[in-house]
């Protein structure tokens, strides 16, 4: 098992695999996170396929053949676990040789042959909450995973569809999924976003990205995953809802403290 409940769970990285340029830096600084944290788990995350972006124009990324290499490489010179998103039953197999988590986006959570797929590699899989649906509405979901092979089985919260183009956190979420007796993780940058909202492109809000963390930690959660990036301002997706690398070892340390308060 990856999770571990005397652990604050981090999934961290950049939100596309853009390059080596770009992803072993954030590799280095999550290394030294797991290092100077002991009650920490840290998964580098990072996708090579967006393919969810909002205008057909926009990139996506290095694709499957060149982003399982990259990964690979990340993971044996870094040693951290690995995650990804899996878009089509064909790619777990192959995503599966190589991470450690399997993710199953938000817009594809109910993809019954997706989640069969993931299930059978039998890889942990980080199933994220769709934006449209209720907590009320994951124990199918986690139960098609658990009939379908699924051994450890997270589930994310990314906030819900609340009028055009934004989102909020029902801090109740993180009880209610706990329902499935199953962890639970807490998405603060998607979380953040306004989809759609830059005119063909998705734009987000990062400044709330560590008042959200800090108060759904309270509420509960289990973990935590947070895009990161050198310089986001530069990023090809999810540029203003990523936390700039620099700072992401103090916002790490300021939610650990909440996390440690909420255990006792």
């Amino acid at each position: 098992m990856i999770y571990s409940p005397d652990k604050l769970l981090l999934i961290a990285g950049p939100c596309s695999l853009e390059s080596e340029e770009i992803s072993f830096p954030v590799a280095e600084v999550l290394v030294g996170l797991q290092s100077s944290h002991p009650d920490l788990k840290v998964i580098f995350k990072a996708s090579y396929d967006k393919a969810n972006r909002t205008s057909l124009d926009s990139p996506r990324g290095p694709g499957l053949e060149a982003g399982l290499a990259l990964l690979r490489k990340i993971g044996g010179t870094s040693g951290l676990p690995l995650l990804t998103d899996v878009h089509t039953p064909a790619q777990a197999a192959s995503a599966a040789e190589v991470c450690q988590v399997l993710q199953i986006p938000a817009f594809l959570c109910r993809q019954t042959d997706l989640l069969v797929a993931a299930a059978e590699t039998g890889r942990a899989v980080n199933v994220k909450k769709g934006q449209f649906l209720s907590p009320a509405e994951m124990p199918f979901v986690v139960e098609k995973l658990r009939k379908s092979g699924a051994q450890e089985i997270w589930q994310t919260e990314r906030g819900t569809t609340f009028g055009y183009q934004n989102l909020v956190v029902d801090m109740r979420s993180f009880s209610l999924l706990k329902v499935c007796g199953r962890p639970v993780v807490f998405d603060a940058t998607h979380s953040v976003q306004l989809p759609g909202a830059g005119g063909g492109t998705t734009t987000g809000q990062r400044e709330f990205v560590l008042p959200l963390a800090k108060a759904a930690l309270a509420a509960g959660a289990d973990g935590l995953f947070i895009e990161t990036h050198p310089d986001p301002e530069k990023a090809i997706s999810d540029g203003p809802n990523q936390v700039p690398l620099a700072e992401l070892p103090s916002l790490v340390e300021k939610c650990l403290k909440i996390w440690r308060a909420a255990r006792d």
